[in-house]
């Protein structure tokens, strides 16, 4: 992709990031600097080509399946003393595909209290789950014990299943009716302020 073209589609999607949709031909002409809307098609027809863009039913803009691409650093950051990292590869990551294995399965939920702490789930973190996944021993699940819903460990013992905190400060909750697996944890986030 050009320079002037990666230029419009950042400016593109930080203005649906602000508003939700996608600005008309002349709001985008004056969202980028374009002067007329015959530029503004062009432009719009090389995003398309590139999946970026698409139009909808009623022949409305909207993001497309790579607008969501972020640039991939192949380096790793320290957390240490600065070093270089080089400029983002070409290999642009769809934070979906690294987090979300089946969209129509998968819901997020807010994390609170510190009981997986030790497992890098902090209060506040949100954690993605794919509901009705098959479960093992050992994966990070939410779980409804007797009618209350918690996340920890999945475990199992000569006693059946129940459920293990990743904090030793916390006891094993096993279930005194019925243990139901809602899903399993595919991944997590946090913000950062």
């Amino acid at each position: 992709m050009k320079n002037r073209d990666q230029q419009y589609l950042n400016q593109l999607r930080d203005y649906y990031a602000e508003n939700g949709v996608l600005p008309s031909f002349s709001g985008i002409a004056k969202l980028v600097g374009l002067n007329t809307t015959s530029a503004v098609s062009t432009m719009v027809k090389r995003l398309k080509a590139e999946d970026y863009l698409v139009s909808t039913q009623d022949r409305r803009l909207a993001p497309g399946p790579r607008f969501y691409e972020r640039p991939m650093v192949e380096e790793t950051v320290r957390a240490g003393m600065p070093e270089a990292i080089m400029d983002p590869s070409e290999n642009p990551v769809l934070i979906d595909h690294l987090l979300v294995e089946e969209p129509s399965r998968t819901v997020i939920l807010r994390i609170l209290g510190d009981s997986m702490q030790d497992a890098g789930l902090l209060d506040g973190d949100r954690v993605i789950v794919k509901r009705g996944a098959v479960c093992k021993p050992g994966d990070i699940v939410v779980a409804r014990v007797d009618g209350e819903f918690t996340v920890k460990y999945l475990a199992k013992d000569d006693q059946g299943y129940y459920l293990e905190a990743s904090s030793p400060d916390f006891e094993d909750i096993r279930p005194q009716s019925e243990l139901e697996l809602f899903g399993r944890v595919t991944g997590m986030f946090r913000q950062v302020k």
